[in-house]
Formats: structure tokens, sequence, C-alpha cells
């Protein structure tokens, strides 16, 4: 989880306490009728971003996961942007 976190603060499209990694495994799967291991990073960031920096913000992540975990065959991410406009915490309520 550091390095995921790490990654996503190199890049300087965060303030440090903005990042938030959350690990969820997943007891029943199916990647393509196999039980091969997986990764899958789901980044969900405020709107604003262009394609050029979330793209760099994913290779930075799995770049990261390669090396920690070389024998895992699937290695993949997406991001999703969320409105800032529909956006809403504790703090804000």
């Amino acid at each position: 989880m550091q390095q995921v976190y790490e990654a996503a603060k190199s890049t300087g499209l965060f303030l440090p306490e903005e990042i938030k990694v959350r690990i969820n495994s997943f007891e029943y799967y199916n990647t393509g009728n196999t039980s091969d291991n997986f990764i899958h990073v789901f980044g969900n960031i405020m709107e604003g971003r262009n394609s050029a920096q979330k793209a760099n913000l994913s290779k930075q992540i799995i770049t990261e996961l390669k090396e920690m975990f070389p024998e895992v065959p699937i290695i993949s991410m997406n991001i999703r942007d969320f409105e800032k406009a529909a956006y809403c915490n504790k703090e804000m309520a």
C-alpha cells in the first residue's frame, strides 16, 4: 500500500493528505476462465486532471506494481473522475 501511495504522490497531482489507498481482495472471480492471480487498481480522483496526467498516474502505479509482483500475470488500472459538484464528505455536510 505504501508503494502505491508513494507512486501516486510522485506524480505531483495530489497533496499527500488527499491520497488514500485501500485494498479489497476478491474471494470469487473469473479472469478469462482462469483462476490466475490479478491486481486491478481503481483510481477515483477529483475531476480536473487531463488525460496525459491520468495516463502518467496509471503508468507510475503499474510500473511500481510490476516491480513488486513480477509473478502476477494480470496487473491493470483505470481512473475514474468524480464531479466536484456532486462530491460530499463528512466535513462538508
